[in-house]
This record gives C-alpha cells, sequence and structure tokens, in this order.
C-alpha cells in the first residue's frame, strides 16, 4: 500500500512540476467572468453561464472561490461546484453528458438553409408523425 502511495505522490509532484497551477481565483462582476490566475503568470476567463454548475448562479454565490492545496482544483463552495485546473485549461467545463446536452440545444437552435428548407418540406407533410402506442402481440401456445 505505502508504494502506491509513494507512486501517486511522485505522480503529483511531476505534474506540479511540469503544469500550471491555481494561485488565485475570484468573480469579477464588471467583466461577469471568473478569473483564474496561474503560477505561470496567465489568467483564464470565462463566463460562469458555460460551466457546470455555475450557469444562473448569483454573484454572492460565485464570490466565494477556494483553491485545492494542489493549486489543481477551483472550488466553489456557495454551489457545491467542483472544477479540475487541467481539465479548465483544456476547455472541458463540465460533464461529457452536461456538454452534449448543451452542445445538442445549440444544434437544435440553428439557423441554416438546409434546416429551414427541411422543416417546410417536413411542414407540407403534415409535420412531425405523432406517437401511436402500438398494441402488443402475445402468442398463446
Amino acid at each position: 500500500m505505502a508504494d502506491a502511495f509513494e507512486i501517486a505522490n511522485a505522480r503529483a509532484r511531476k505534474r506540479k512540476a511540469d503544469a500550471p497551477t491555481a494561485i488565485a481565483a475570484r468573480y469579477d462582476v464588471r467583466l461577469g467572468k471568473i478569473v483564474i490566475t496561474l503560477s505561470n503568470g496567465l489568467d483564464i476567463a470565462f463566463p460562469p453561464e458555460v460551466a457546470q454548475g455555475l450557469e444562473g448562479a448569483s454573484a454572492a454565490a460565485l464570490k466565494t472561490i477556494e483553491i485545492s492545496p494542489s493549486g489543481f482544483g477551483v472550488h466553489f463552495p456557495k454551489l457545491d461546484a467542483d472544477f479540475y485546473l487541467p481539465a479548465l485549461l483544456e476547455g472541458v467545463l463540465g460533464s461529457r453528458k452536461w456538454i452534449a446536452s448543451r452542445l445538442g440545444a445549440a444544434g437544435g437552435r440553428a439557423k441554416t438553409k438546409a434546416k429551414v428548407v427541411a422543416a417546410r418540406q417536413n411542414g407540407r407533410l403534415g409535420g412531425r408523425p405523432k406517437k401511436v402506442a402500438h398494441a402488443r402481440k402475445t402468442e398463446h401456445a
């Protein structure tokens, strides 16, 4: 067990040496963005609406931000929302399921010429077919 613990600690030390960590985090009311200052001097900023668990949050709830001791975690205690800094740097602001739902919703709102034409043609044919409950056939022996 001690070997696994030492291996994990060594891996964490290497990651911390190779990657930037969060050294400060704040909600900038003027910009309407979460701003995270990194150990390499860069800031990353994003609007809370694009991050799972932060969408629709009040400025007061966004004001309290905690950084994990490793510098790889950012926690919003009033919202019980957590983010992993390496994932944030890759643009991942939520779970795969949450991101997929956001992408699907955006695709549904898309207005392309092809979509407009398809919708008109579908409308001329009577629109989307009604759902019909099918009776199950049962076989008796």
